[in-house]
């Protein structure tokens, strides 16, 4: 019994196509030399820093104490804030005062967010450059 291999109409068919696996090797080769000749590149920025600690600042910075409490009140250094026109005082006399203190709000875990971000909004409106939120590690895990 034979097997025929070749197509029916003609036993010696030209092949056009071109065989590209030797292009790929040497494509291959070609790629792998030029990633080795590249020189490795160092992504540092060039910084001139001053030698060693600055000296200390002559006198500790001012700091406010902006607290918010379970029920949302607002307490600055231990005084109740009774309204809007009260807190945005305060903070607008904070944000002109020519030491420049440092605002530091600490929310209670049951105060809403509403009332955080609406201090943290008015303290960022008025000019107040050093704010900062404390008491974080109460919203860490159970």
């Amino acid at each position: 019994m034979a097997m025929s291999v070749g197509s029916p109409e003609g036993e010696d068919e030209v092949m056009v196509e071109m065989n590209t696996t030797p292009l790929i090797d040497v494509m291959l080769v070609l790629l792998i030399m030029l990633i080795i000749t590249i020189p490795i590149q160092t992504h540092a920025v060039k910084l001139d820093l001053p030698a060693g600690n600055p000296p200390p600042p002559p006198t500790p910075p001012r700091v406010i104490t902006i607290d918010i409490d379970f029920d949302n009140t607002i307490l600055w250094d231990g005084t109740p804030i009774t309204s809007e026109a009260d807190l945005v005082d305060h903070l607008n006399t904070a944000a002109h005062a020519p030491d420049d203190p440092e605002v530091h709000v600490r929310p209670n875990k049951l105060a809403l967010y509403s009332t955080f971000a609406h201090v943290m909004a008015d303290a960022q409106r008025l000019g107040v450059e050093k704010i900062g939120v404390i008491g974080n590690e109460q919203f860490l895990g159970p």
